[in-house]
């Protein structure tokens, strides 16, 4: 969902780049703040930079005071487990596409919050996967990165018109620069956030490690964000409600012995990049890329997963 709710912030240059996270407490062993080892790349592209938010390592980044307020009230609507929304033989999951630089552009027809959207037109195809398939009747998000240019196109509740789309809302990501959505301004997700960084991609995966945060959903938020989030989707004033952008990593003494393979590389990624609130959904919902070759059978390790092995990590202040 990515609807806007109640009144919209002072809104802010699009330039807004967030602070560097908190440092770790002396003597906790950290060298300093969150560290950014590279950044993951995608048809020849970056995807953001080393230092943007999703790159950054959080294993040393202090714990919030209020975590367990915020852990109990994700769990709060029944479903307290992490939960895989991807697999099903490429059935589930949000799909993406990579087009090459002299992909033509397409008009853009913005139908619901085209004041909040990057203007068109775009380079996506006409046969550009849509998240659910042709026919869903959900947020039908579109996602196309263009190589030479390295620019990322999103587009929810997207519909190909025979020349031109029809979307809700688009965003034109620069995977080269970290300046942020215009404070208060949605984007093809409720949070304001780019969506494909935060995918569980099935490539990293097989090579074995995960290096960036992932995507993930709660039944209920609050209204309020932290960056690099720069939109709320709640009107509740529910100080114990997470807000968009809430960071959490997997607990490091969490055991993972016993995990094997898919799973167990997508753990020990939670563990060190942690995980954002992106949007309002089921909670504990972790979103991967759809793709044929998930394994099932291997995923359903994370279900296994509580909430309460997840603490959430000080990256900055709420913004209402």
């Amino acid at each position: 969902m990515f609807a806007l709710v109640a009144g919209l912030g002072t809104l802010a240059a699009a330039c807004v780049v967030p602070p560097p996270l908190p440092k770790p407490p002396a003597g906790s062993g950290g060298g300093g703040g969150a560290a950014a080892t590279g950044s993951p790349t995608i048809g020849g592209c970056p995807v953001f930079p080393a230092n943007n938010a999703w790159n950054e390592k959080v294993n040393t980044v202090p714990v919030r005071s209020d975590s367990s307020t915020f852990i109990s009230s994700i769990s709060a609507s029944g479903k307290t487990n992490l939960h895989p929304d991807f697999g099903g033989g490429g059935a589930y999951g949000i799909p993406f596409m990579v087009v090459p630089a002299t992909q033509p552009k397409v008009r853009i027809n913005f139908t619901a919050y085209g004041d909040e959207s990057d203007p068109g037109p775009y380079p996506i195809p006409g046969n550009a996967p849509v998240e659910g398939g042709s026919a869903s009747t959900g947020d039908r998000h579109v996602l196309v990165l263009q190589q030479g240019t390295c620019h990322l196109y999103e587009l929810g509740r997207a519909f190909w018109r025979g020349t031109y789309w029809d979307a809700d809302v688009g965003v034109n990501w620069n995977l080269k620069s970290n300046a942020l959505r215009p404070l208060g301004w949605t984007s093809a997700d409720a949070a304001g956030l780019p969506i494909l960084p935060g995918l569980v991609r099935y490539s990293e995966v097989a090579a074995g490690h995960v290096d960036h945060a992932l995507r993930f959903t709660v039944s209920q938020t609050q209204k309020g964000y932290i960056f690099p989030a720069t939109h709320d989707a709640s009107s509740s004033t529910n100080a114990a409600l997470p807000p968009m952008g809430l960071r959490l990593r997997l607990k490091a003494s969490f055991s993972l012995a016993g995990f094997h393979g898919q799973s167990l590389v997508i753990l020990k990624a939670l563990k060190t990049y942690g995980m954002i609130v992106a949007d309002n959904g089921s909670s504990w919902y972790i979103t991967g890329a759809a793709d044929p070759r998930w394994n099932d059978d291997d995923l359903d390790q994370l279900k296994t997963v509580p909430g309460s092995a997840f603490e959430v990590v000080n990256t900055g202040a709420i913004h209402h």
